[in-house]
């Protein structure tokens, strides 16, 4: 199963995937493809694949990523070979990427599972992205408006999580994860039967 995680920046995104990640061994994250520099710290293959704004346009012309967007001057994508590899296996796979790309991604794979994560309001929104302390004001007002617009969209995902507590939006999706484990196409224990 190819699992999606979308929201606005601040929803907690990052911390619900890596609580998945540890809680949940048959799931896999996929590394998306990156035009940006490193940041420190930051692995080529772990974090990201690094790759130049060449590389990059050959990738999205030779249909090699299964969505990608042009975000603050660079470009974001996921390759699609790591994907396509590890669902062949059968191991469910993570993405966490914006609206934009999940809904690419529901057209290219329509049994994708797109999963809307949102704080329980906008001013918690707000106090989450002041609370980083590493964007300006300007910033953090550009991020709300882009919320706005992404929360519209919500509507074409399958699933909205609220993320007031994280261990809560956590054990949500779990569930979730559990019952599409159990729909027909993708339950293979009953096979042979």
């Amino acid at each position: 199963m190819l699992l999606v995680l979308s929201g606005p920046s601040g929803a907690g995104k990052g911390t619900i995937c890596r609580m998945l990640l540890q809680e949940e061994p048959r799931l896999q994250l996929s590394v998306s493809a990156t035009t940006r520099p490193p940041r420190a710290r930051e692995v080529d293959g772990v974090d990201y694949f690094f790759v130049s704004r060449e590389r990059f346009e050959q990738m999205m012309a030779q249909d090699e990523l299964l969505e990608w967007a042009g975000v603050y001057d660079y470009y974001y994508g996921t390759p699609r070979a790591a994907v396509d590899d590890a669902l062949s296996r059968g191991t469910d796979v993570l993405l966490e990427i914006d609206v934009q790309g999940g809904l690419q991604i529901k057209e290219k794979i329509p049994d994708a599972v797109l999963l809307f994560v949102l704080p329980p309001s906008r001013e918690i929104l707000a106090a989450r992205l002041r609370g980083r302390a590493s964007d300006a004001p300007e910033e953090i007002a550009r991020r709300l408006q882009w919320a706005e617009r992404e929360v519209r969209m919500l509507s074409r995902y399958d699933y909205v999580v609220q993320n007031d507590r994280l261990e809560d939006a956590v054990s949500v999706i779990r569930s979730i994860l559990t019952a599409e484990r159990c729909r027909p196409g993708r339950a293979r224990w009953y096979q042979g039967w």
